[in-house]
């Protein structure tokens, strides 16, 4: 199948992690493009998607959330995965569970647009660069950790789930 993987990103860590998720997908005999969202000139030529976004305040990047407003009657139709990359793992305690929480609020914005077959929150890479002097103060004194969160097994376990779903639907169709 033909396959588009598009992310939206602010500091890089969701490139990789659909990187990675293509890459699996290659490796299923999938024909993959991977692009940004911003630059994806035909969404309609491919059968499938798997599309990302950072997340900030519990929701996607304005860029990715545009992204599956834009193509919503493209995507109808047609097997549409989503994944989100958030903070998760690089908090602890009571702060590590309500940014697990977070999927709910995060899905139900982007259900406006499309209905995916199926929704991931993964953690990313946190820096504190990325949050400022003053947010990385406060980061840490509430328990948040800085580091590379993504959990690359978890990642492809994922991806070679929607490999077989592909594989299915073509087999199906022939």
């Amino acid at each position: 199948m033909k396959v588009l993987v598009a992310y939206a990103t602010a500091a890089g860590s969701t490139v990789g992690v659909a990187a990675r998720i293509a890459a699996v997908l290659r490796a299923h005999d999938h024909e993959v493009t991977t692009y940004s969202v911003d630059e994806v000139a035909d969404a309609g030529e491919y059968d499938a998607y798997v599309i990302g976004s950072a997340v900030h305040d519990q929701a996607w990047l304005p860029s990715g959330a545009a992204f599956l407003t834009r193509e919503r009657g493209t995507l109808r139709g047609k097997p549409v995965w989503l994944f989100s990359v958030g903070l998760p793992d690089s908090l602890r305690g009571p702060l590590r569970r309500w940014a697990g929480l977070e999927e709910p609020t995060i899905l139900s914005h982007l259900r406006e647009d499309v209905t995916p077959v199926e929704h991931r929150l993964f953690s990313g890479v946190v820096r504190a660069e990325m949050l400022g002097k003053l947010g990385a103060l406060v980061f840490r004194a509430v328990g948040g950790r800085f580091g590379d969160f993504r959990d690359w097994q978890e990642i492809e376990v994922w991806a070679g789930d929607i490999a077989g779903v592909l594989a299915d639907i073509e087999a199906a169709t022939r």
